[in-house]
């Protein structure tokens, strides 16, 4: 697809299409979580790799998760430290969470809120959506929105030009952590020191 502006690139998530924008990180594919296959089936990427449900704000993502009202104070109190930001939490998941976004295990999600005003501006018309790094499975992120377009003609990609000038992605992915009945375990170190 050619690039798009950032009213179209939101209808078209809005109406179930893949579409592609920057992050904090490296540019996402992104698509509602109800649609998550789409995002398998274009990158070729193997069911092992979950995708990360990216939102707004941690108010959006708590229909998503499944734990006591401690643990989900506790995962509160750990993501306003980090978020927005380069974090992804792995926590358990609430059957509100579609099977494809994790089909070989289910019962957990990976959630993010990024520090990019205009992938927050996207996810706040869009609401949460399912995401992963802009590449084929197995390759390097790609990290010009052009290229992206290039790569994946399906993908509604944010044409550059609209893109907001304070957008500054790493290059890095995020660090991913997982709740482990008490405890945290960093299963990726990324662009952010996890204590």
């Amino acid at each position: 697809m050619p690039e798009v502006s950032l009213s179209k690139i939101i209808t078209k998530a809005i109406a179930g299409e893949v579409i592609s924008f920057p992050t904090d990180t490296v540019p996402a594919l992104a698509v509602k979580p109800e649609f998550a296959q789409k995002i398998f089936t274009i990158k070729q990427r193997p069911a092992t790799k979950p995708l990360i449900l990216m939102a707004a704000s941690i108010a959006e993502l708590l229909p998503y998760l499944s734990g006591t009202e401690k643990e989900i104070n506790l995962w509160q109190h750990t993501a306003q430290k980090y978020w927005p930001g380069a974090i992804t939490l792995v926590l358990p998941a609430s059957t509100r969470v579609p099977k494809p976004m994790n089909p070989q295990d289910p019962t957990t999600i990976g959630i993010r809120v990024p520090n990019c005003s205009i992938a927050l501006d996207i996810l706040r018309e869009t609401g949460p959506l399912a995401t992963t790094s802009a590449n084929y499975s197995g390759e390097a992120p790609i990290t010009k929105m052009s290229a992206i377009a290039t790569a994946f003609p399906q993908v509604f990609v944010l044409a550059e030009k609209t893109i907001y000038l304070d957008t500054n992605p790493s290059g890095k992915p995020s660090t991913v952590v997982k709740w482990t009945d008490s405890s945290w375990i960093v299963l990726r170190q990324g662009r952010i020191n996890f204590e």
